[in-house]
């Protein structure tokens, strides 16, 4: 099977929906299968201060993984996906807490970003997916 960008966003969705540590290493392991590298984080903010830590925790998770290298190209792949990622939930955020998860993958030259967040304040949550991709 060809792996190209579509096939990277698809993992990067899959690894941000998981629900345990034991569901993102076995998903992990299934994309390695197919050359994808991929990596989840857990995360939870308000969104005011939300943007830079999520940028900072995208690449060192990625970093850590070795899901990228350790190259300015390859760490603003991944800090610009990102960003792309939560400029598609923004509106949604603005003034409320969220908390969900970030999936990271990775083939080749295709990196992807996905944020998957519960959105609101107390149990009034809406729920917001972002994706974004760079080519490296």
């Amino acid at each position: 099977m060809e792996v190209g960008s579509k096939e990277v966003c698809k993992a990067a969705i899959q690894i941000a929906l998981t629900d345990s540590r034991e569901e993102e290493t076995l998903l992990k392991n299934k994309n390695a299968e197919s050359g994808i590298r991929s990596v989840a984080i857990d995360f939870g903010s308000d969104f005011g201060s939300a943007v830079p830590k999520i940028l900072e925790r995208a690449v060192v998770a990625a970093k850590r993984e070795n899901v990228i290298g350790s190259t300015h190209a390859e760490e603003g792949a991944v800090a610009g996906a990102a960003h792309e990622a939560l400029q598609q939930i923004m509106d949604k955020c603005l003034g409320l807490n969220m908390g969900g998860k970030i999936g990271i993958a990775r083939h080749g030259s295709h990196i992807s970003v996905c944020v998957f967040f519960a959105i609101g304040l107390l149990n009034l949550n809406d729920i917001a997916i972002g994706m974004g991709h760079r080519a490296v």
